[in-house]
């Protein structure tokens, strides 16, 4: 995994939640995981990573996901056991 897929993580996990992370660079973490990604209508990204599913809506028209979508992120990637230090 690179560099940049763990600060993305490690951005996911930090608190306060942080509202500046750019919603490809979460794609491409996930996907560095494993992670099957379809698109579905409109915004909506399918997301199935070890065993978990989840949908989520790419943010529009600004690039940064926001901090209510960073914590559903966060919880599926702990449904999927995917945490910082845990990643490899």
């Amino acid at each position: 995994m690179r560099e940049k897929h763990k600060a993305t993580l490690t951005g996911i996990f930090s608190d306060p939640v942080s509202g500046t992370i750019p919603w490809t660079d979460i794609e491409k973490m996930m996907a560095a995981f494993g992670a099957e990604i379809s698109e579905g209508r409109g915004s909506r990204v399918r997301v199935f990573l070890n065993g978990v599913r989840a949908v989520f809506h790419r943010p529009h028209p600004e690039r940064e996901t926001d901090k209510g979508a960073v914590k559903s992120v966060r919880r599926f990637l702990m449904a999927a056991e995917i945490t910082p230090g845990k990643e490899d």
